[in-house]
């Protein structure tokens, strides 16, 4: 018996899914496959919140493959032994999947794979995703060519006529071996609940979008929510790129309908615009597999000289480091799985520049706590946040500023950092400013009832910057920072700044 073993990774949909369309107009009989590879739950970037992620859309897949007559083979063990079982048993025709742009270790994990179909004279037909494209040498076509590939047709799920079913029991993170900690917000999982979101979304919440993202709180309720389905590929990019133009096209014609018309079109073209951000910080990890390993530019990383305090770096871990803000999103990060960009930023800017910690030990660990967790776009990130591109500005946040800027009032604070939950506004961003009276008042005494602060965070961010920049001014540093821009740098064009235009940071 021929089969097509319709391999499904980080693309757990029916919808908008090229290899099981291609599969379900063959001849052959159809084997959907979903494998849980053991050796990667014990790398240094994957948590069981992710394995148990996966795992929930991949049940949820099951389900609506069983509508279309389908059913999903949950296997347990390295994809290259499950593939040689299965074509042991059957006759593997065809390998159908997506592209994938995961870490170093998804890269090699692939070439293995493509290796064996050599020998064994199998073809894998692998299929474009989202706004990836392989095998670019640069920047210059990339933005045409993805935006082309967003306007191709949306699919709906095939028919499939002759599939092998699934005998085995579905997994659970017992069978694995692996426990996760509990979330607080555990997004629904699956296709059904990420076209829901996106429906939502941009219906009901995208509105204050452009104003609500950089806040940790009104972004809970005014963001997408959409990140965790994307990396579990529950949803297409390119539905929800045609969903959001459809919404703006529909909002221009019915201005006389709809409130507020001008900020649903703001908020809307600041959401796309994220959305293409999205894809190209992914192309970046396609065209550098090894961006969650090296730094782009080796030598600037090595000029630093981050050498990882292992006090500083728990402290950071654990939001105890006395910076009521930063500890705030550390607690809430650890608590949820997610936090917003600019406060994701923000956390990366203190570990580097504050703390002085080196990028990977401190990237590894903020992937562990994202649910989202996007290999490219969390590695592009750090290296950014880092000062190791040499192409990027120096962003060292200001804690307090930023705390000051998106909690006045310090409600945020206190619902995460409880111990200074009577600490006056006046005090709640430096605690430690309180008078010494006011601390025993309020049961809140620094240094006992939480900690001082770990550095001074001006002097510290300030030498941070001193050392990123002295970092990267040698001639053989400018040299590899000027590579690393033609191959990975943005083609759009800066807007000109204000001369009145806020300080970010």
């Amino acid at each position: 018996m021929a089969v097509d073993v319709v391999w499904f990774k980080k693309d757990l949909r029916t919808y908008d899914h090229s290899p099981l369309i291609d599969a379900a107009k063959s001849d052959n009989t159809i084997l959907c496959l979903y494998v849980l590879e053991p050796e990667r739950f014990d790398l240094d970037d994957v948590d069981p919140i992710h394995i148990e992620w996966e795992l929930n859309n991949a049940i949820e897949l099951s389900k609506s493959l069983e509508k279309i007559g389908g059913s999903l083979h949950f296997e347990i063990s390295d994809i290259v032994t499950t593939l040689s079982k299965i074509n042991s048993n059957f006759k593997i025709a065809r390998i159908l999947s997506h592209e994938e742009t995961g870490n170093s270790w998804s890269y090699q994990r692939d070439k293995l794979v493509q290796k064996w179909c050599q020998k064994q004279n199998i073809s894998w037909i692998e299929f474009p995703t989202n706004g990836v494209i392989r095998t670019l040498q640069d920047r210059d076509l990339w933005k045409r060519k993805r935006d082309s590939r967003m306007r191709e047709n949306l699919y709906q799920p095939p028919i499939i006529s002759d599939c092998i079913e699934f005998q085995g029991e579905i997994p659970s993170m017992k069978t694995l071996g692996l426990k996760s900690r509990r979330l607080q917000n555990y997004p629904e999982p699956g296709q059904d609940a990420a076209l829901k979101r996106l429906d939502s979304f941009l219906n009901e919440e995208a509105k204050q979008f452009q104003w609500a993202i950089s806040s940790p709180t009104l972004a809970v309720k005014h963001g997408s929510g959409l990140s965790v389905y994307l990396t579990a590929g529950a949803i297409s990019m390119r539905r929800v790129v045609q969903a959001t133009n459809a919404r703006m096209e529909y909002i221009r014609k019915n201005k006389a309908e709809i409130k507020d018309p001008t900020d649903w079109l703001k908020s809307l073209g600041s959401f796309r615009k994220r959305l293409a951000w999205h894809c190209h910080f992914v192309q970046k990890l396609e065209m550098e597999d090894n961006l969650d390993l090296v730094a782009q530019n080796p030598v600037i990383d090595s000029n630093l000289m981050r050498v990882l305090d292992e006090d500083r770096f728990t402290r950071w871990k654990n939001g105890t480091t006395g910076w009521p803000f930063l500890d705030a999103c550390m607690r809430q990060l650890s608590s949820t799985g997610w936090i917003n960009f600019r406060m994701r930023a923000m956390i990366m800017s203190a570990a580097s520049y504050n703390l002085w910690l080196p990028w990977r030990a401190t990237g590894c660990h903020l992937a562990r706590q994202f649910l989202d967790y996007e290999p490219g776009i969390h590695w592009s990130q750090v290296g950014m946040q880092s000062g190791t591109t040499g192409i990027n500005t120096i962003r060292a946040y200001s804690m307090t500023k930023q705390g000051k800027d998106q909690d006045p009032t310090g409600d945020y604070i206190r619902k995460w950092v409880p111990e200074l939950a009577m600490v006056p506004t006046k005090y709640i961003h430096e605690p430690w400013k309180m008078p010494n009276e006011l601390q025993e008042t309020i049961s809140c005494v620094i240094g006992q009832h939480y900690p001082e602060p770990i550095l001074d965070e001006i002097e510290s961010r300030k030498e941070g910057i001193k050392r990123s920049y002295a970092a990267r001014s040698s001639k053989e540093s400018r040299e590899i920072s000027k590579k690393v821009l033609k191959r990975h740098g943005s083609r759009s064009r800066p807007r000109r700044k204000r001369s009145n235009q806020k300080k970010l940071f």
